[in-house]
């Protein structure tokens, strides 16, 4: 029968001893059945392919479509990685001068192409430094977020900077992107988890990260106990920052952490200002003469800090004027973070008076 339905749909026809031998590698799995076939085989017996066993249309597209993203991600070599780094270190730059407004969407868009080959690579090296990339593009992305106010955003960014940093089997790249997530706990007004979680950070990179990456966690947790309002032990992490501070401070291994220059003093100063301590203004004054042209964000935070630390100490001309730049500046970057800050000041004079 089924040799003389063959005829009809114009299907070439096999013998009897030849249609016996395919039929038993069809039935072993060693062939798939062709389409001309199966639409023999569903007209003799009325079946559907589902109902005969034969995979359907659908499932043969996703096993094409999975061969190929595999195909793709085996292309991932230490260039291919390379190049990834390159554009995060690029996106940095441009996230020094001008800040989120530029660059959320494109980093989001490194985000997926990574991840698309981090999900399909099937090798260990190649894995792992997807992985390690990842963690760095999702901590970028993290922080800028956390600059637009998009609070949750930011927070899943750094879940999964966490994660790839797991998979990287990277201790200092967890670490650092734990230590980042923090901010936005502080932010949100959560100091004292954020506080929990900076000395956590620190725990995770005692004995396996350089003296810079444990300088500027040492930073990063008095930051967070200076928004808890520890004075005594925020002053003491940086003073730990300044001793673990090496005196080359840079690390290829980590472009994601600037403490040289004025970097870790505007730190301080900035936590000297969350205290309210009368140093904050020497030390901000002396740090905003030495900031680097291109790193504008860090010159608006240290505006900011400036006119927070005036209104500490009664000054309100001073407070207005370091507002009133501040203001200016993050317009310009669109830090609504900074603008955010900016709006809680008080001066002087004035329980209503916001600068």
């Amino acid at each position: 029968m089924l040799r003389q339905r063959a005829y009809s749909l114009d299907i070439p026809v096999m013998t009897a001893a030849s249609l016996k031998t395919k039929l038993s590698v069809w039935e072993n799995g060693h062939e798939q059945v062709s389409e001309p076939y199966q639409r023999l085989f569903r007209d003799v017996y009325g079946r559907t392919n589902e109902e005969l066993g034969f995979p359907s249309a659908d499932e043969d597209d996703q096993a094409t479509e999975l061969r190929t993203r595999l195909a793709v991600a085996r292309t991932v070599d230490a260039a291919t990685v390379e190049v990834f780094r390159q554009q995060v270190d690029n996106a940095r730059h441009v996230d020094r001068r001008f800040g989120a407004v530029t660059l959320l969407d494109q980093l989001r868009s490194n985000i997926k192409q990574i991840e698309s080959l981090l999900d399909y690579s099937t090798v260990s090296d190649h894995r792992e430094a997807l992985a390690g990339v990842l963690t760095e593009v999702s901590t970028l992305a993290g922080w800028n977020a956390l600059d637009r106010n998009a609070y949750g955003q930011a927070w899943q960014h750094y879940e999964r900077a966490k994660a790839a940093a797991r998979e990287a089997r990277s201790a200092p790249l967890l670490a650092h992107a734990t230590a980042e997530q923090a901010f936005v706990l502080i932010d949100i007004g959560e100091v004292q988890q954020a506080a929990q979680q900076l000395a956590h950070a620190r725990s995770i990179a005692e004995g396996v990260a350089s003296p810079l990456l444990r300088s500027w966690l040492a930073a990063a947790h008095g930051e967070g106990l200076a928004a808890a309002g520890e004075r005594d032990h925020a002053l003491r992490a940086f003073d730990a920052a300044d001793a673990l501070l090496p005196q080359t401070p840079q690390d290829p291994a980590l472009p994601f952490i600037f403490l040289g220059g004025s970097n870790l003093d505007r730190w301080r100063g900035n936590a000297l200002a969350k205290l309210g301590e009368p140093d904050a203004i020497d030390q901000l004054t002396d740090v905003l003469a030495r900031v680097p042209g291109e790193f504008t964000r860090a010159r608006v935070g240290t505006l900011v800090d400036l006119a927070f630390a005036y209104a500490a100490a009664g000054d309100r001309e001073a407070a207005r004027h370091y507002a009133k730049q501040a203001r200016r500046v993050a317009s310009q970057i669109k830090s609504d973070r900074q603008l955010r800050r900016l709006g809680t000041l008080i001066l002087p004079g004035s329980a209503s008076d916001v600068a």
